[in-house]
């Protein structure tokens, strides 16, 4: 199969996959969110940072040194198999031990069970890390999407019927548990691999060099990608936890979908092409133009009409979460920006230069977080845009250097579709003042603005040639 046709495989079956797990991750969470209360979802997402870490320390990156590498055996995926089976039994004995201190800090006995038992995932996981790394490197997305989707409706449904029983945040903790379980089965199943009784330590070494950098960064990443949970836990109502947990989960979403959509395909598709920075150039400029030009309009749109998207998704006990969503948009429109331009830096080897553009982000964090505190919550999430902004500058400065595509040139490519999603959003802000009292229900407000929108964003883009849509219009003739 040509290199083009791999592309739109995977782009076919990623994007069934994204949107099947979001679609039906999506339904679940607003059926939790519906039965269970703001504070449930802040006890978990209390938590989420230290399970992040614990996955982290479990891929080690090594999963990332397989896909790049153009020379693998079989005893290259059994040896980071076993590496990451040991790996994840000592982390889940460590966060099994320190579950009282979490607890003890967020002054939150009932985390010490919680910890305990969704750390029995790392395990889990650890069994499925090589099948579905081995997966992606052949880009066999379809069997992803075979795994992935029934997997999540197997939770869900789990989740919800506990969640109707009035078990509370317990139905968050099994949701988990067994989607990750019947993942790891039928990864199994479907993946037909299995290792071999080998472990070869200077194969061991050449993965570990690359990959425990981008751990250290993955760590540094999934520390401050929580770090406003963890600190507005600490210093905040455990409510609001939980509304900066919805907010942000919604917001993510759109943005979970397209990027991981794009991004699940760019990473091997950029690692075929690392030694041809020009080629490599044309491609990631192609990809980040339709990313920006897919997820911008609809991150503004839904931001204009945040408040009856939260009252008739969520009902009225989650409205004090708007504010943050709204602003939090923003941090969504540059998240695929960074991913796409950290990507380069992998594919490029320089996991060494991901480490350290890493550290300095989030010593910038780290002070931001010291002064934004003072002004409250908004204040953080503020700090965070802030943040999300500098870490944009820094990204596509370096990256840029090993395709010849500097900052400026960037902003010079995605302004014009920003701005034509800015005047979509205006437009819509617009309508909504009318159509408010006119349309009484939430649901009929979202859709008839949301596609009025959506028609005038693309009409204006036809208009306007923009590159993106004229790429969408031939693959479309093309099939």
């Amino acid at each position: 199969m040509s290199l083009k046709k791999q592309v739109l495989s995977g782009v076919k079956w990623t994007s069934i996959q994204q949107f099947g797990v979001q679609g039906i991750g999506f339904v679940v969470s607003i059926l939790l969110a519906r039965l269970l209360e703001p504070e449930e979802f802040g006890l978990i997402a209390m938590i989420t940072v230290f399970i992040g870490i614990g996955n982290s320390l479990l891929n080690a990156g090594l999963g990332s040194s397989l896909i790049r590498s153009k020379e693998l055996d079989e005893e290259d995926y059994s040896t980071v198999f076993y590496f990451n089976l040991i790996i994840s039994i000592l982390v889940f004995f460590i966060v099994f031990a320190a579950a009282p201190y979490i607890a003890l800090f967020y002054k939150q006995p009932i985390l010490i069970s919680l910890i305990r038992w969704l750390s029995l995932t790392f395990i889990i996981n650890a069994f499925a890390i090589i099948q579905q790394t081995r997966l992606t490197k052949i880009m066999d997305f379809k069997t992803q999407t075979i795994v992935a989707i029934p997997s999540l409706i197997i939770g869900g449904i789990v989740g919800v019927f506990m969640a109707f029983q009035n078990y509370g945040v317990w139905s968050l903790i099994a949701f988990n548990l067994v989607k990750t379980f019947a993942n790891t089965t039928q990864l199994w199943f479907y993946s037909k691999w299995k290792p071999l009784w080998v472990f070869n330590v200077k194969k061991f070494k050449y993965h570990f060099n690359f990959g425990y950098k981008l751990t250290i960064s993955s760590i540094l990443e999934t520390i401050f990608t929580n770090v406003y949970v963890i600190v507005i836990g600490k210093f905040f109502p455990i409510t609001q936890v939980g509304y900066y947990e919805r907010a942000n989960s919604l917001q993510f979403y759109p943005v979970g979908v397209i990027s991981a959509v794009i991004g699940k395909v760019t990473y091997p598709l950029f690692a075929q092409i690392q030694d041809d920075s020009a080629h490599l150039k044309s491609v990631y400029k192609k990809i980040l133009e339709l990313n920006i030009f897919i997820l911008a309009p609809v991150l503004i749109i839904a931001g204009v009409l945040a408040e009856p998207l939260f009252r008739f998704l969520f009902t009225e006990k989650w409205l004090p979460a708007v504010p943050y969503f709204q602003i939090l948009l923003i941090t969504g429109v540059l998240y695929p920006i960074h991913a796409f331009n950290l990507n380069i830096l992998n594919v490029k080897g320089r996991s060494d230069l991901f480490l350290k553009l890493e550290i300095i982000k989030k010593a910038i964090t780290i002070v931001v977080i010291i002064i934004s505190i003072k002004f409250g919550i908004l204040g953080l999430i503020y700090g965070n845009v802030f943040t999300s902004l500098f870490a944009f500058f820094i990204n596509t400065h370096f990256s840029g250097k090993f395709i010849n595509f500097s900052t400026f040139e960037q902003i010079k490519n995605i302004t014009p579709i920003i701005l034509l999603s800015i005047v979509t959003g205006l437009l819509v802000m617009v309508l909504y003042t009318f159509t408010e009292r006119l349309l009484q229900y939430d649901f009929l407000n979202i859709i008839i603005n949301g596609i009025i929108g959506m028609i005038f964003y693309v009409i204006i883009s036809y208009l306007f040639k923009v590159n993106s849509l004229i790429e969408i219009i031939n693959i479309i003739k093309k099939r």
